[in-house]
């Protein structure tokens, strides 16, 4: 399924369960909430227009000084990252079927060296918007080879992703680093709860100068 939204062509991966063959009046239920969900994405200002390279690079490292102010586990960990992947704005909302997006930039010892787009849709009670920030750090060349040679790839396929959650971060430190891929959600505002990576495409693009 394809959302065109201005010159940007959207793709949502849709949860398993949604997978199987829905009835007619599923169907309509399905359609309807996801028209819903991005109707009140819409509305909102930061959803105007798409963000310029240099506005991105702004706000991309701007939101890295927040939460490594506010969490110096993430600090810990950034000190130590390959690279580092910066959403600085997601917006969600939606009612039965939530739908998410924002564009972020990729950092490699401070400097930007590409641009991502991240996009999600979940089915289930839902309700209201919300937006946040998160930051995929990258701990090995591995990791940090398969976000460039993908250029757009599911979350969920990623190689040994974590996402750190308060208890985690309590006692995260660089000796028990293992794995590939760490992410941090900050910077939470709305109505909706349930933050998560299920069902997210992150595709690389280019944005305007």
């Amino acid at each position: 399924m394809k959302i065109t939204s201005r010159k940007r062509v959207v793709h949502l991966v849709a949860p398993k369960q949604l997978q199987n063959p829905l009835t007619p009046m599923k169907r309509f239920t399905f359609f309807a909430a996801i028209s819903l969900a991005f109707s009140a994405i819409s509305l909102l200002p930061s959803s105007g227009r798409a963000a310029s390279a240099a506005e991105l690079d702004q706000s991309a490292k701007a939101a890295l000084r927040s939460l490594y102010a506010s969490n110096p586990a993430a600090q810990a960990v950034g000190k130590k990252a390959k690279a580092i992947l910066v959403f600085p704005s997601i917006v969600k909302g939606g009612f039965l079927v939530g739908a998410q997006h924002g564009d972020g930039a990729l950092l490699v010892n401070g400097k930007t060296v590409g641009y991502y787009n991240t996009v999600a849709a979940s089915y289930g009670f839902q309700a209201g918007v919300q937006k946040f920030s998160y930051a995929m750090f990258f701990m090995n060349d591995a990791s940090k080879n398969y976000l460039r040679k993908s250029g757009g790839w599911e979350v969920g396929s990623a190689p040994s992703l974590v996402v750190v959650d308060t208890g985690m971060a309590r006692s995260l430190s660089t000796t028990t680093l293992k794995k590939g891929i760490y992410v941090f959600f900050f910077d939470q505002k709305g109505l909706m709860g349930g933050l998560g990576l299920q069902g997210t495409k992150i595709t690389q693009y280019t944005p305007s100068a």
